[in-house]
């Protein structure tokens, strides 16, 4: 069975759907900034043909049925202000991991946190997901925060995991499993 959210993901204050070509100038706002992209394994767009590029990579990725792009969309204008990525999904251990960008001007309001509940309840609950794994770098705290508020626990350092922009880093990988979720609250 591929990996894939059909309908939408809807919350007090957002919109979780496949992304779509139509989204990439919304997109470029956000993954054109270079502070958004900084903890992110890929350049920062320049264009929106350095987005298009990215979406034909998301899109070879959903079509192996082991990833899914989604967009994250503010109902109160329908913008397009961040994206969850569900990949390596692996159906026979009901695993997958998760990453995720927000544009700057959203931050500190919640609503990365707010996306991650839906989309973490629903990959539990409605995909039967057992594990869901994130790797994220030490320097980027607000990162590990949300996972941790979240019930993700740090399960250890790999350390020089990667090698982006010519440097290599460590990252600290977490995982969250569907018996430890609490819908998102600390409890």
């Amino acid at each position: 069975m591929p990996l894939e959210i059909a309908s939408p993901l809807v919350t007090p204050r957002l919109v979780l759907r496949p992304v779509h070509r139509d989204d990439l100038p919304d997109l470029l706002e956000v993954n054109g900034d270079p502070e958004v992209t900084r903890f992110l394994p890929y350049p920062t767009w320049k264009t929106v043909d350095d987005g298009a590029a990215w979406l034909d990579r998301m899109n070879a990725l959903a079509s192996t049925g082991t990833g899914q792009q989604l967009v994250v969309v503010g109902t109160a204008d329908g913008k397009v202000i961040g994206t969850v990525l569900l990949f390596r999904f692996d159906e026979g251990s009901s695993r997958l991991e998760l990453g995720y960008v927000l544009g700057r001007k959203h931050w500190r309001q919640g609503l990365m946190r707010e996306a991650l509940v839906a989309v973490c309840g629903h990959a539990f609950s409605a995909l039967g997901i057992r594990r869901i794994e994130a790797e994220v770098n030490p320097a980027n705290v607000a990162s590990g925060a949300i996972l941790r508020s979240l019930g993700f626990t740090r399960e250890g350092r790999l350390r020089e995991r990667w090698v982006s922009r010519g440097e290599a880093y460590d990252t600290d990988f977490y995982g969250l499993l569907a018996s430890d979720w609490r819908g998102g609250s600390p409890d």
